[in-house]
């Protein structure tokens, strides 16, 4: 029987298009994406993915209403 491979999600947040409204951050059930301390060219502190236990659930893209801002990535199966 073969064994279940766990799949590996990534988030990719454009700065540059994030306006810092936390909503993404407040939709993540796994607490992963954070508001930077930096600000953007546009003057907004902006959410940044921690780098570790995104799911892939899609919350943070739903919940965004900034088009293009959110991105979560299939990185690979284990």
């Amino acid at each position: 029987m073969a064994e279940k491979k766990r799949k590996i999600f990534s988030v990719k947040i454009a700065p540059q298009e994030c306006k810092g409204c936390s909503r993404c951050v407040n939709a993540c059930p796994k607490s992963v994406l954070k508001i930077q301390e930096n600000i953007n060219q546009m003057g907004y502190f902006f959410a940044t993915y921690t780098g570790d236990g995104c799911v892939g659930c899609g919350a943070c893209f739903y919940n965004c209403p900034e088009p293009g801002a959110v991105t979560i990535y299939e990185k690979s199966e284990e």
